[in-house]
This record gives structure tokens, C-alpha cells and sequence, in this order.
């Protein structure tokens, strides 16, 4: 049940985060937006702004003309507010929780929409930077969210600092130093034979050897164990730079120094910068073979992985929607027809040749694009399937 209502809450948030910027952007250029859902088709609830209220609809199965049961509307009613001008905008909540979209006049996205009459409020009729505009006010309002939510995370709990000793407070599941029997509350003394005094002097050492065989002593109520083992890695700052560092699966004893709301500004950024350092390494890996494509997770591991968070509080969730905020912006803003980067790439290609492409040859780029997301997303879903009956 957590696992559920986690992911309902993190998808939920992102997806009204990110489309609300498109919404808010589209608005501020003169676009008519013609729909706002929350999910994916079919539609739940529906309001409509019209003049001099709201037109209110659920929808549900309901019989037809002939006899049919087809989704439809069963329930509808006017809500009266005089002097409103009303948009036609419908707001809608939808069946599948898994999206959301902003379907603009005259725009052909992954509706495939060719009704385009190039009137003064569609997009195709905006300038390419008023467009450019409105395609990437989904990812700008992602990374503000992240930044927004790292910033009063490390205003409410401060900066941590590990403490100096060599100690183990907690492990990682599945990781070497797990499988090689340490325990919290032991004391690492040596690395490869060489004596350790601090956490700093002992994480250098193994940040040095990703997937190397290391062998390491600890102490534990005045007995000394000694066992060789293999590290994993991870990718992380390392002077400045993302890189990728030999990791056992340790974590130290942390104090939490108060900060300030100006300090908090400051920690909010950097906490954002390292979390679009990790993606790009990690894509990084992906290209060069340094890491499996099998590693890629999808909704399953999202769900999981927000349920297990959520599980520990609110705080760690609200990490991990910040984290994951800056994933579906860098998703978002890549050039691949049907993401906004594809959208923003053909606005530019565009303004360069200075002429529209035609109708049939956007389409056709936008099926291609859906055809890439479809073979991404199968891919994701079955590493998730994989790792349920693997783990």
C-alpha cells in the first residue's frame, strides 16, 4: 500500500510540475491551450472554464443510443460564476496515472493532430523563440522544483558531516561489504594491509579502486577479522568532478551542522548541479560500456524504489522526487521527437532553413520519435520484470 500511494504522489507531483510550466508558458505567449490532464486517456473528471462558469463532467461506462456500454459522461452540471470570461480550457483528470500532457492549439505532438489553421493563438504561429519557450517551461519548472526542494531539505536538516572515526553505521543491501559479513557499529582498521585512523583516509582508498579486489580488516569487541573482497562502484563528486569511484556499501556516522536560509540557497544548487553530474556520467557509462543498459529501471523500479523511501519519511521522499525531477528534466530536454527537446530541435531546424516543414514530414519525425520511446520504455519494463524474479 505505500509502494502504491508513494508513486501516486511522485508521478503526480512531476507530471503537474512539468505540465503546468508548459500550461503557464503557453498562456503567457497568447497560446490557446485547448486541454490541461493529469494521465492518460480515458478521462475521469473533467472541468471546463466557459463563460460565466464551469461545465463539470465524470465520466464512466453508460449505454449508448443502441443499447452499448461506452465510456462517456454520467454525470454533468453547470457551475454558475457571472462575469468570468472563460477560456474553453478543459482540466481533466485521467484513468492512467503514468502522464500527463497540455494539448495546445495548433501544435502536432503525440496526438498526431494535423488540424493546424495558423491562427493568432496556435504555436505554429509564435515566433521559434516563443516557442522554444513554451517546450522547454516543462523542464525549467522540473529544475526549480528540485532546486526548491533540495534547498529546504538542507534548510530543515542541515549539512551533513561524517564524523572522523573509521566506524560503520549502516550497510547497503546486496553490496561487498554486506556479503563479506561487516555489521554496523565496526571499526575498519586497514585497507589492502595499510592502517586507516579516519572515514576520510579510508574512503579515499577504496574510492581509488572501483571493481578491485581489496582486502580489508576490521575490528569488532576486541576481535580482529580480515576478509578480501571485490568493490562495487558509484558515481560521485571527487574533487570538483563527477566520477566514478570504488565502493563497498558503508555508510558513516553523520552530525548535522544548522544552516541558514542563505546557506541553504547555496547547498540547494550544488545538491542540483551534482544530480545532473550523476546522469550525465551515468549516460556516460552507458555509451562506453561502463555500465549495462540492463541497469536502466522503469515504472516498477520507481515504484519501488519510492515506496522504500517512503517507508523511511517524508523527508527521503521528498529527496527522491527532487532527484527524480531532475531525471525527467534531462529525459525531457533530450532531442528525440516526442519529448520536448524533439519539439524545441524541429522548431530550430525551423528558423534556420526559414520555412515550416511540411505536416506529413513532422508526422512522420514524431512517429519515429514515439517508436524509440515505445522500444526505451519495453526495454526499462522488462529489465523491472527481470529484476522481480532475479532479486
Amino acid at each position: 500500500m505505500t509502494m502504491l500511494w508513494a508513486t501516486i504522489v511522485v508521478i503526480g507531483v512531476l507530471v503537474f510540475i512539468h505540465e503546468l510550466g508548459h500550461y503557464l508558458a503557453a498562456r503567457s505567449v497568447g497560446i490557446r491551450v485547448d486541454r490541461f490532464s493529469i494521465g492518460f486517456p480515458p478521462r475521469l473528471l473533467s472541468f471546463i472554464s466557459i463563460k460565466d462558469g464551469w461545465k463539470f463532467k465524470v465520466f464512466f461506462y453508460r449505454k449508448d443510443s443502441g443499447g452499448k456500454y461506452v465510456w462517456g459522461p454520467v454525470v454533468e452540471k453547470v457551475l454558475k460564476k457571472e462575469g468570468r470570461a472563460g477560456s474553453n480550457t478543459e482540466y481533466c483528470v485521467a484513468l492512467v496515472p503514468l502522464g500527463g500532457y497540455v494539448k495546445m492549439a495548433g501544435i502536432i505532438d503525440e496526438s498526431l493532430d494535423t488540424e493546424i489553421r495558423h491562427a493568432p493563438d496556435e504555436f505554429m504561429s509564435k515566433s521559434p523563440w516563443k516557442q522554444v519557450w513554451v517546450m522547454s517551461a516543462g523542464v525549467i519548472m522540473n529544475i526549480l522544483l528540485a532546486y526548491f526542494l533540495y534547498t529546504g531539505l538542507a534548510w530543515k536538516m542541515g549539512i551533513p558531516e561524517a564524523k572522523p572515526d573509521p566506524v560503520v553505521s549502516q550497510l547497503v543491501d546486496g553490496m561487498p561489504a554486506q556479503a563479506a559479513g561487516l555489521e554496523p557499529g565496526d571499526r575498519i582498521v586497514a585497507i589492502n594491509g595499510e592502517p586507516v585512523e579516519t572515514w576520510a583516509e579510508m574512503a579515499k582508498k577504496i574510492h581509488a579502486l572501483p571493481e578491485k579486489t581489496i582486502t580489508i580488516t576490521w575490528e569488532r569487541e576486541n576481535q580482529t577479522f580480515e576478509k578480501t573482497l571485490k568493490t562495487a562502484y558509484q558515481v560521485s563528486m571527487n574533487e570538483g568532478r563527477m566520477d566514478t569511484l570504488g565502493a563497498i556499501g558503508i555508510y558513516p556516522n553523520f552530525d548535522y551542522r544548522p544552516i541558514g536560509p542563505i546557506e541553504a540557497l547555496g547547498a540547494g544548487l550544488k545538491s542540483t548541479v551534482n544530480s545532473f553530474g550523476m546522469i550525465f556520467t551515468s549516460v556516460r557509462l552507458l555509451i562506453t560500456g561502463g555500465a549495462s543498459i540492463k541497469e536502466l529501471g522503469g515504472p516498477i523500479a520507481v515504484a519501488q524504489i519510492a515506496g522504500e523511501t517512503a517507508k523511511a519519511g517524508w523527508l527521503p521522499l521528498l529527496g527522491f522526487i527532487a532527484f527524480f525531477s531532475v531525471n525527467l528534466a534531462f529525459l525531457n530536454i533530450l532531442p528525440i521527437p516526442g519529448l520536448d527537446g524533439g519539439h524545441i530541435l524541429i522548431t530550430l531546424i525551423q528558423a534556420i532553413i526559414r520555412r515550416e516543414l511540411t505536416v506529413k514530414a513532422r508526422m512522420v519525425i514524431q512517429q519515429i520519435g514515439m517508436a524509440l520511446l515505445l522500444l526505451l520504455m519495453i526495454t526499462v519494463i522488462v529489465n523491472d520484470i527481470g529484476r522481480l524474479f532475479t532479486d
